[in-house]
């Protein structure tokens, strides 16, 4: 009997399909940990952001360009993330 807690397109998948999509959940999971990441040294960049943006001359703000680089990164790999982590219903722990 079919896993009916599986979508109806995943219920009949032969191995190396199944491998497939563990593989693309998992770099999804690795793409999640990335965007955390991200966010975690963006929110530090901000402590010097402003500061930054006031003392440093003309269009010279280093701090606030990586802060902005970073908080990009952060939306790619999260939504990178969720796209191809969908239908996953388990916790991936490496």
């Amino acid at each position: 009997m079919a896993n009916m807690l599986l979508s109806p397109a995943e219920r009949n998948l032969t191995p190396d399909e199944v491998e497939l999509l563990d593989k693309r959940r998992r770099r999804g999971q690795l793409f999640l940990i990335l965007c955390l990441q991200c966010v975690v040294v963006s929110t530090l960049l901000s402590l010097w952001t402003g500061q930054d943006l006031t003392y440093s001359p003309g269009w010279m703000h280093p701090v606030a360009y990586w802060n902005a680089i970073t908080l990009l990164l952060a939306a790619f790999f999260g939504l990178r993330g969720l796209v191809l982590r969908r239908g996953s219903t388990e916790f991936i722990s490496y």
